[in-house]
């Protein structure tokens, strides 16, 4: 039975690089859409709670609207038995009764009186919701058109990207398969660790890309040997050296089929 061919640092760094590469591309296409999701979700739920509050105001002036329902037919109910205790007044025997009659005029006045100032009342809290609905519709409208500028600015961008994200994607999950578990799992600590995303990256005149900081002579001879992983001290990526780097990208162009690196 044949051995199991051993794969060699360099294919491993190359592979490492060819993932890389995929990853940052996929990283720009999202970028691209940057936080609209995000906006596009708290401008949802924003408009979802002003519906809310107005069908809760709404709510709110139609109750009012009862209550003015209700005095208005107890004033109706005040004026007929203020009739009826008139009529009576025309017919009591005595004034005992004569005084009870009046005292309950005056009771059904007063009730008069207070649903009238109820209803008054009643009509200053409408006419104030009632603008509040107006404005309340105002930020809504504002708030949808908003939203639906944003949601068109995505789908804009979903239907221009969506095609090579996916086809990256599927990229990046066959190039993830050819990496051992160990590697890829530091690959990714890395990645996730670093703001740039950029976990693998190439020599340049001497530092690491995107670094200020020098790599010793020697540590470049190692790097360029490629015969085992090297850590940058400072900033913890993977290094390569700049030809291998270039290497893989020209040869991933060819791969994907379009300019993407």
């Amino acid at each position: 039975m044949a051995a199991k061919k051993e794969i060699t640092v360099e294919t491993k760094l190359r592979t490492l690089y060819d993932l890389q590469l995929i990853d940052s591309r996929i990283d720009q296409i999202r970028s691209v859409r940057g936080e609209l999701p995000l906006e596009i979700e708290d401008l949802n739920d924003h408009v979802i709670g002003l519906n809310k509050r107005l069908s809760n105001i709404q709510s709110e002036i139609k109750e009012l609207e009862e209550e003015i329902s209700v005095k208005k037919n107890k004033i109706d109910e005040s004026k007929v038995l203020m009739n009826k205790y008139k009529e009576q007044q025309e017919n009591v025997k005595n004034s005992r009764e004569f005084n009870f009659l009046t005292k309950e005029i005056e009771y059904q006045d007063l009730e008069i009186q207070l649903s009238e100032k109820r209803i008054k009342d009643f009509k200053i809290k409408i006419a104030q919701k009632k603008e509040i609905v107006d404005a309340s519709k105002q930020k809504i409208k504002l708030q949808n058109e908003i939203l639906d500028r944003k949601t068109a600015e995505l789908n804009t961008i979903m239907d221009e990207t969506s095609k090579e994200e996916n086809q990256l994607t599927t990229k990046s999950e066959e190039f993830s398969k050819l990496i051992e578990e160990q590697l890829l799992k530091a690959y990714k600590r890395i990645r996730n660790g670093v703001e740039n995303g950029q976990a693998v990256v190439s020599v340049d005149r001497g530092a690491s890309s995107g670094s200020f900081f020098t790599i010793p002579p020697q540590k470049q001879v190692e790097i360029a040997s490629r015969k085992k992983i090297i850590i940058d001290e400072y900033s913890g990526r993977i290094l390569v050296d700049g030809a291998l780097a270039e290497e893989e990208t020209k040869k991933m162009n060819e791969i994907i089929g379009n300019d993407l690196f």
